[in-house]
């Protein structure tokens, strides 16, 4: 009995982790007037979030040894918190930035750890079961818990007061929670002397699938505000949460659906969605008159796609691995993973820098002139709100970059 309570408040503890690593993507636009922030700056905040995810994956394997998992799990929550806490307290870049950089070592220390954790509990609970039921929770998690925290970070900040700091006192109270839930799950891998994690390697087609996969993935995140901005003048905070959700719910219910599937199948299909998700993208924006129906259908494909190829790759590989080699092998296949994701938001973030600052450029120069032919037809003193003003260009441009990051 002990070992199922553990099992799901593992899952609800990883579930908030993982949320909690994209819920400022609806709210860089508000980090963008409050801190001055450049699409370059965005883009480095993103970059220090991605090392600092891969840098916990890579260590996650030593750390369990000797913690534990649960140890690990326990970490993971606690410095989400603190992470909450700086966000929502340092109303400054350097916040911002120690803040995503703390984010990241919760997210690679709970992705690195859970999945594992939650096969080992479901065992211990009935050791005559079957390991798929729980390494399906945890590829779910894994991939959709990053849809709810733009969902819940955005609808905050479209009809809620003081959205760069309610949301993060909301996952406070969450870690709270799981905290006290993991104080009760049972350790399943008890620490030992330190050994070498990483004798085992990844295959390399499983390796290059998962990269391919959320590197798609991560290309639609990367550029789904500038389409909803400047193709179908959407810049809701609401709306570009929930798009996010949109493609990681898709990638749950590909792996709830496909969960009798064998391995091979579920990543034959999860290719397949992908490329029509790619191919109805590139239509949706390109019709005479562009389809929001269709971008977020194509988004969903796209989403569904990367899920299900998570999903058979896991499968594949963690099936043929022993268990004290899970960690690490778990620990280097979400490496690519978070490598994928990452790479086309940093790629956007560089190229759309020029342009950001151009933009910004010929729109203060425009604010300007007409600035000028106000006050030359009014004979008044420009008032000095209007300095402050910014232009709904550079706003529409710039928010290019709230998404995923």
């Amino acid at each position: 009995m002990k070992h199922r309570s553990g099992f799901w408040a593992v899952a609800f503890a990883f579930l908030i982790v993982m949320a909690f690593a994209t819920l400022p993507s609806p709210l860089y636009g508000l980090y963008r007037v409050r801190d001055g922030l450049s699409a370059f700056t965005i883009t480095i905040v993103y970059a220090i979030w991605a090392a600092g995810t891969i840098a916990a994956l890579i260590a996650v394997p030593f750390i369990a040894g000797r913690i534990g998992r649960r140890g690990v799990m326990l970490a993971a929550v606690a410095t989400m918190m603190v992470a909450a806490g700086e966000l929502a307290a340092w109303k400054a870049l350097p916040g911002l930035l120690l803040g995503r950089l703390l984010t990241g070592v919760s997210v690679g220390m709970a992705a690195g750890t859970a999945i594992t954790y939650l096969i080992e509990l479901r065992l211990r609970a009935d050791p005559t079961a079957s390991p798929v039921l729980a390494r399906t929770i945890g590829t779910s998690i894994n991939v959709g818990a990053l849809g709810i925290g733009p969902l819940v970070a955005g609808f905050l900040a479209q009809w809620a007061g003081r959205p760069l700091v309610l949301s993060y006192l909301v996952w406070i109270a969450l870690g709270v929670v799981a905290l006290v839930g993991l104080a009760a799950a049972p350790e399943t891998g008890a620490p030992t002397a330190a050994r070498a994690p990483f004798s085992v390697r990844l295959p390399a087609p499983a390796g290059a699938a998962t990269l391919a996969a959320f590197a798609a993935n991560g290309l639609f995140a990367g550029l789904s505000g500038l389409i909803l901005a400047a193709t179908f003048h959407h810049a809701s905070h609401a709306l570009a949460g929930a798009t996010l959700f949109i493609v990681f719910t898709a990638g749950v219910l590909s792996q709830l659906v496909t969960a009798r599937l064998p391995a091979s199948s579920v990543f034959a299909l999860g290719t397949i969605s992908m490329l029509v998700g790619l191919v109805l993208l590139v239509t949706a924006v390109r019709l005479s008159t562009p389809s929001l129906a269709l971008f977020l259908v194509s988004g969903g494909l796209i989403g569904a796609g990367a899920g299900a190829v998570f999903k058979g790759t896991t499968g594949l590989v963690l099936d043929g691995t022993a268990p004290e080699n899970r960690v690490a092998m778990t620990a280097e296949l979400l490496i690519a993973l978070f490598v994928g994701l990452s790479v086309p938001v940093i790629g956007a973030g560089v190229a759309l820098d020029p342009g950001c600052k151009r933009a910004e450029h010929r729109a203060r120069l425009r604010d300007s002139r007409r600035s000028r032919c106000r006050r030359r037809r009014l004979g008044t003193a420009r008032p000095p709100a209007e300095k402050l003003a910014a232009s709904r260009m550079t706003r529409t441009i710039l928010d290019t970059k709230e998404v995923l990051l």
